[in-house]
């Protein structure tokens, strides 16, 4: 991913729910409210409807911590986006993940990851956060503009969309099949969340 130094240094007028909750904050440049939620504690949100959770909860997923950057971004009329997309996480993104693919038999777990794009540069503010990862993910097998608070269920439809048209056909993945991806999906998640609650 690439140095927040190529992040816009827009000022930020209260003119959205996102920006009015910067500027209660002090935080008048989006520049600064990107380190401001990259530096925030990162965590699984209770409510990713709420556009205003990762403030009332201190801390956010990559899911929340790239939507709230991006839906101020989106009001402040800066053309930065959130993409997601799907990666391969393997054991040397997180200890663990090997023995799914282990007992999964297969080459890897497709999972997803969100980021911000802005012109020609790729942001991570998940990076170097106590996430569950050892590595930061820049290799992606397929990724999508969406929204900033793309719903749960959307999220979900693209990750599935995904799964059909460019992972499944691959050559790696010869004779497996849809249920045992997502069954491992499911217990990475899961993996995912105990590294971070220790």
């Amino acid at each position: 991913m690439d140095s927040y130094d190529n992040l816009p240094d827009s000022e930020i007028k209260p003119v959205g729910t996102i920006s009015k909750k910067f500027v209660e904050l002090g935080i008048k440049s989006f520049k600064k409210a990107c380190l401001y939620v990259h530096n925030g504690k990162y965590g699984y949100n209770s409510n990713n409807d709420d556009k205003l959770i990762f403030f009332k909860e201190n801390m956010g997923s990559c899911t929340m911590k790239h939507a709230t950057i991006a839906g101020l971004a989106e009001e402040l009329r800066i053309p930065l986006y959130k993409y997601v997309g799907v990666y391969k996480f393997t054991e040397e993104i997180t200890t663990g993940a090997g023995e799914i693919v282990k007992k999964y038999k297969i080459p890897y777990i497709p999972m997803v990851h969100c980021y911000l794009v802005y012109k020609n540069y790729r942001f991570d503010l998940t990076e170097g956060n106590d996430n569950g990862k050892k590595t930061t993910i820049d290799v992606f097998i397929k990724s999508e503009k969406v929204i900033p608070f793309i719903s749960r269920t959307d999220e979900y439809k693209l990750f599935k969309k995904i799964l059909k048209e460019e992972i499944l056909p691959r050559k790696e993945m010869a004779g497996i099949d849809e249920r045992s991806l997502l069954k491992a999906r499911e217990e990475s998640i899961i993996l995912l969340k105990r590294c971070i609650e220790k």
